[in-house]
């Protein structure tokens, strides 16, 4: 008798249920992954490369920000937009236990509370373009912010930000 012809009460001498338990446990391949932790360290390559630092004149810059995000022992990283229009200053990380976002590479502060940001963003790797969302909270789901313009300070020669 094959196990699917059982009849209740016989028992399956190979997963050991009868008709009245209930179902096995599954022991065939592992089809759902179970999350641990949710890293967005592809999709944000995926911006640098494609959007925020694309082309040659790039190269540089992405490949240098990329071995920072190598080497780093973090899940989830952010881009620093100067403004709205999404131009890149930095890539961050979230201090576990302050709260506080953390310059790895780029300019822009070396910190930056969650209270300083001012609009969040969500990356689209089928559109490569950022989108703005309307939130304030930090999460998993968020791949790029701004803070305000005075939270970042220039140089009175060319007007770019310096390393804070």
């Amino acid at each position: 008798m094959t196990p699917s012809r059982l009849t209740n009460g016989e028992k399956d001498s190979e997963s050991g249920s009868n008709g009245n338990s209930p179902a096995p446990e599954y022991t065939g391949p592992k089809l759902f992954k179970e999350p641990s932790f949710k890293s967005n360290k592809f999709i944000i390559h995926n911006a640098l490369s494609r959007c925020c630092l694309a082309g040659k004149v790039n190269e540089s810059q992405k490949t240098k920000i990329i071995e920072e995000m190598e080497k780093s022992p973090a899940n989830h990283f952010l881009i620093l937009f100067r403004d709205s229009s999404c131009q890149f200053r930095g890539v961050y990380t979230i201090n576990p236990d302050t709260q506080e976002l953390v310059r790895l590479a780029g300019v822009g502060p070396r910190t930056v509370g969650s209270t300083q940001v001012e609009s969040i963003y969500k990356y689209s790797s089928d559109r490569k373009q950022f989108s703005a969302i309307p939130s304030k909270t930090m999460g998993m789901t968020v791949d790029a912010f701004t803070i305000p313009g005075h939270l970042c300070t220039t140089s009175k020669k060319g007007g770019t930000l310096h390393k804070v």
